[in-house]
């Protein structure tokens, strides 16, 4: 089996593991009615990323796909701002801040929007090499990397609100706080 097979796998099992983890917990947690901005988003790929449950402290799409959720006040969710730290502390170096790319690696706000998010954590996980006769490009894996894998649907939500131009440029202004399941999420995956 190759890497690249392994992680499209991977991505499989923890999407259907995810999934039913969120229809329990969906069943179990209460819901509560917050004015969002961002009610309805198509992506060019034809993604739906409209928030529809959250799990973990993270906002889901209703295929189970993690996705932002900003506030009619402009608060962002927790979880995209999370994103927004690791993606500065992580990705920044090679594809620039903000997701707007530089000249050693792509606009990563621009990518995200154009393939889907099985795709984004196959490459993050397995990395990636693009060797043609003008370059030689090479994204290496970070599955392995916790700082980077523990938040890898942080990463995504965030790269989503850059890309659909609904988060602009530099650190969120205003922001939830970080939940108790976000925290007990982040701790059971840094510690294991």
């Amino acid at each position: 089996m190759t890497d690249r097979t392994t992680a499209r796998l991977l991505a499989i099992c923890i999407a259907c593991v995810g999934g039913v983890t969120a229809q329990t917990t969906v069943a179990q947690e209460s819901t509560t009615t917050t004015p969002v901005a961002n009610t309805e988003a198509v992506l060019p790929n034809g993604q739906d990323m409209t928030p529809d449950y959250m799990e973990n402290g993270r906002w889901y799409t209703a295929d189970g796909i993690p996705t932002y959720k900003i506030a009619e006040d402009g608060t962002l969710d927790y979880a995209t701002f999370s994103g927004y730290r690791r993606y500065s502390a992580e990705c920044h170096v090679c594809h620039g801040p903000d997701g707007e790319g530089s000249t050693y690696a792509p606009a990563l706000k621009n990518s995200v929007l154009n393939i889907d998010y099985y795709e984004f954590q196959e490459v993050v996980a397995s990395g990636k090499q693009d060797v043609n006769k003008a370059a030689n490009l090479v994204m290496p894996a970070f599955g392995t990397n916790k700082n980077v894998w523990c938040y890898i649907d942080d990463i995504y939500a965030y790269l989503i609100a850059r890309g659909v131009g609904e988060l602009p440029r530099g650190r969120p202004a205003k922001k939830e706080a970080k939940s108790d399941e976000f925290a007990a999420q982040e701790d059971s995956c840094m510690s294991g």
